[in-house]
This record gives structure tokens, C-alpha cells and sequence, in this order.
């Protein structure tokens, strides 16, 4: 049973650790120009200070989030909490691109070890009827990050420079530390004795790395070899996993657990959809409007405080009204939210643009928490790491496709140039043709999230079968 005691402890380590990956994240947007600039890089190249980010995140949950279950989910969690931390200091000096990008990989790694064990920590400490709440004001410790990160990132980018951002960082990671080691006690025991699936990992791992890596690159013939090569590596993984007797991820759940399968797909749906807004509107105020980092970063503000604001009565809403169908309303509002933003023009109001910003910012809100909800209310306790992890894997898959489209279209459209006044329509352009991609996307994650049937609030879920358990 949870731990009532220590539930709030639990959830306020684990929000702030996603208050920090959520600040950091949308503060590095931000920087991006000034980083391209410092390193000589265009924007295409510039990209992969976020995506290596996402690419090591979207790597590492799987096989991070199964020693997590193996070994305990609290150790998991300071480890990469600490993992983090490090690579912030690391990236702050950083003494050219390459490393940037490397150490940026590196603590893509102590994330995957974070947010795939935070949701897991959050709801196995509330009893069913307040874990949409938690994960509410959890969900809510993200957006608080993403809100506070545009609005810093640019101030600390124009007055100290873009390495203060990863410096600041350093203080709330070693805090988020201390306080996990003093009291975070999760060490669950069901998987106690099971093997690491070694093999499996390294082909997920390759699989991902090539089908991302392949995509962002694109349209290269050798991209396009890539492509091929990480999906027939998947594929062998899938294959792997069903015959392996200790697998990284137990295919035959999601088979057997409609809600999990279809929860999952609409949350890669929503996150490949939403990710690179916010990276290509801060390339366009600053290239198109000329708004300096600090001017941008207020301006992108809008979408994230609307986010933090709802999130808790989000969650809450998700443990009254079945989740399928506050997540499904939240999804559509969010298309035509990304159908507004084909529209963009050299002059489109900044009023309007922040309009169009807070009502994403309040359609994330009504899919993230009751969504997250439906997936964590769809398994039993001692599936919570497995379904922690398959979400996470899911937004960072997600997040990582909407980069690899952001990326390809500004290769298309820009090439590997910097962002100027000769290529700012092309630009212009592409990010157009992305927002009609991602609306697209949302579209379909609509039917993905009705899909799940006619549901049930959480509280109200019927027992799992032996059938949904991972095997050892």
C-alpha cells in the first residue's frame, strides 16, 4: 500500500527533478541561436544540441528503466539525477560543438534515468482515487519548468551567455540529490532475480540511433540506408523480446492491455506532434521578427504557464471523468491550435501568436496528466515501472521525430546555412509546412486516444490478469 507519510515527500523530489528537465529543455531553445553562432553552425547543425538530447533519452529508458526494476527505482533515480547534474557542469564548458553535443548526449542519459522513474515513484505513493491529482501537480512541475526556461534561458543568454544556463542548472540538480538520498525509499522487489537483457538493449539501442539518426539526415541516400537499417532492427528486437526469457519490454502486455497500447500511441502521437513548436517559434521570432533571446523567451511564456496552470485540475478531472475522454477533447483542441500556426506570416501579430500559445498551452494541459493517468490506471502496482517506462519511451520517441521533422524540413528548405535575411522565407515556409505535419499527427492521436473504448475513471479499473505481468 502507499506510504502516506512519505507520498508528498515523493512527489516534490520527483517534480522538481521534472521541473528541472523541463526548465533546462526550453531554456537551451532559446540559446540555440547564440550557441550556432559561438560554434559556427547553422541551424540544421545547431539542431543536435537538443537532439542528442532526445536521442540519448529516447535510447536509454528501455534498458535504464528495466534496471530501474531490477535494482531498485529509487537508486535509478539518484543515479541519474547525479548522471544529470554532471553532464550540466560538463556542457557549461564545453570547449567546442562536438563536446556540447557529447555531453548534451550524456545527460540525455541521467533524464532517461529520471522521468522513467518519477512517474513510477509518484503513483505507487498515492492510493488509486489521488493519483490523477499527483500526477496533475507532477505534470504541472513540468510545464512550471517550460514556462520559467524561455523567460530565463533568454535573460541569462543576453546578459551572461548561453553556458550560465547549464551552470544555474548544477545547484537544483545537486538538491534534487540530496533530498533523494536522505528519504526516497522505492526499492521494489518483483523483479528481484531476473537477468538484464543485454543483447536486447544494444539492439533497441541501434535500432533507435539509426532510425533517428537516418531521419534527422534525410533526404542523404545514406540517411535513407539508415531509415532501412533501424527499422529492420526493431524488427529483430520485437522478434527478440518475444523469445527472450527475460525481456527489456513484454510485447505480449500491450497485446493483451488495449488501454496501455492505445495510451501509449496517442502520447507519441501528442509529443511528436508538439516537441519542436517551441524550437521553431524561437527561430523565428529571433530570425524573422528580430526579438532578441530575452524578448522571445517572454513571448514563448504563454504555452507553458497555461500548461502548468490546468495540469492539476487536468489530473484531478481524469479521477471524476474517464481520462480517455478529457486526454481525446485536449488532443483536438491541440490540432486546431497547430492548424493556426500554418497561418504564420513575416507579420503576424505577436498578440495573436501568444493567443495561439495559450490555447496550446491549455490543450497540452488536458491530454498530458489524463492521459499519463489512463496508463499508470491500466496496469497493476508492480507494473507501474514497466508502464512509467513505456511512456516515457513514447514522449521521447515522440519528441525526437517531431526534431527529426523540424530538422529535415529546415534541410530542405534552408539547407545547412545559418538563418538570415536572404533564406528567412524559406524558413519561413518550412516551419509552416511542419505546423501542418504536426497538426496532421494530432489528427490521427485523436482516433488513437477514442480507440481505448469506453473506459473508466481509474479508481474504478478492473484487476489486471496474470496475463499483463512482465515475465522473469
Amino acid at each position: 500500500m502507499p506510504n502516506s507519510s512519505n507520498a508528498r515527500f515523493v512527489l516534490v523530489v520527483a517534480s522538481l527533478a521534472i521541473f528541472l528537465a523541463g526548465l533546462m529543455g526550453s531554456s537551451v531553445n532559446i540559446a540555440l541561436p547564440a550557441i550556432g553562432r559561438q560554434f559556427g553552425v547553422g541551424a540544421v547543425a545547431v539542431g543536435w544540441v537538443t537532439t542528442a538530447y532526445l536521442l540519448a533519452v529516447a535510447v536509454g529508458l528501455l534498458p535504464l528503466g528495466r534496471l530501474a526494476d531490477l535494482h531498485g527505482r529509487s537508486r535509478a533515480f539518484t543515479a541519474g539525477a547525479v548522471t544529470y547534474t554532471a553532464a550540466s557542469l560538463l556542457c557549461a564548458v564545453a570547449p567546442s560543438y562536438g563536446f556540447l553535443v557529447g555531453f548534451r548526449a550524456l545527460q540525455g542519459l541521467g533524464g532517461a534515468m529520471v522521468v522513467g522513474t518519477s512517474t513510477a515513484l509518484v503513483a505507487s505513493a498515492f492510493p488509486p482515487e489521488e493519483r490523477g491529482r499527483a500526477l496533475g501537480w507532477n505534470t504541472a512541475a513540468v510545464y512550471t519548468g517550460l514556462s520559467l526556461g524561455p523567460f530565463l534561458g533568454g535573460i541569462f543568454t543576453t546578459r551572461l551567455g548561453w553556458r550560465s544556463l547549464f551552470v544555474a542548472n548544477a545547484p537544483l540538480g545537486l538538491l534534487v540529490v540530496i533530498l533523494a538520498v536522505w528519504r526516497i525509499r522505492d526499492e521494489s522487489t518483483e523483479f528481484r532475480g531476473a537477468r538484464f537483457d543485454l543483447p536486447g538493449a544494444l539492439i533497441y539501442g541501434a535500432g533507435i540511433a539509426s532510425l533517428m539518426i537516418g531521419f534527422a539526415g534525410l533526404p542523404a541516400l545514406s540517411s535513407v540506408g539508415l531509415l532501412l537499417l533501424g527499422a529492420a532492427t526493431l524488427v529483430a528486437f520485437g522478434v527478440w523480446q518475444l523469445h527472450t526469457r527475460s525481456p527489456l519490454l513484454d510485447l505480449r502486455l500491450f497485446q493483451t492491455n488495449r488501454t496501455l497500447a492505445l495510451s501509449n500511441l496517442a502520447a507519441f502521437a501528442n509529443y511528436a506532434a508538439t516537441a519542436a513548436v517551441g524550437f521553431l517559434l524561437s527561430l523565428y521570432l529571433q530570425h524573422n521578427r528580430g526579438l532578441t533571446a530575452e524578448e522571445a523567451g517572454l513571448t514563448l511564456i504563454a504555452q507553458p504557464v497555461l500548461q502548468a496552470l490546468f495540469s492539476p485540475l487536468a489530473g484531478r478531472m481524469s479521477d471524476r471523468i474517464p481520462p480517455r475522454i478529457v486526454a481525446s477533447v485536449g488532443m483536438a483542441m491541440t490540432a486546431l491550435g497547430l492548424g493556426l500556426l500554418t497561418l504564420l506570416r513575416p507579420d503576424t501579430p505577436i498578440p495573436l501568436l501568444v493567443a495561439i500559445l495559450a490555447w496550446l498551452g491549455l490543450s497540452f494541459a488536458l491530454f498530458s496528466a489524463p492521459n499519463t493517468n489512463a496508463v499508470m490506471g491500466s496496469v497493476d502496482r508492480h507494473l507501474y515501472g514497466v508502464a512509467s517506462g513505456s511512456l516515457a519511451t513514447m514522449r521521447a520517441l515522440g519528441q525526437m521525430t517531431s526534431m527529426a521533422v523540424a530538422m529535415l524540413l529546415l534541410s530542405l528548405y534552408v539547407g545547412s546555412s545559418a538563418i538570415n535575411e536572404a533564406n528567412a522565407a524559406q524558413f519561413l515556409a518550412s516551419t509552416r509546412v511542419a505546423f501542418a505535419v504536426f497538426a496532421g499527427l494530432c489528427l490521427l492521436g485523436v482516433f488513437a486516444s477514442l480507440a481505448r473504448g469506453a473506459g473508466s475513471a481509474p479508481s474504478a479499473r478492473p484487476a489486471s490478469t496474470s496475463a499483463d505481468t512482465t515475465r522473469s
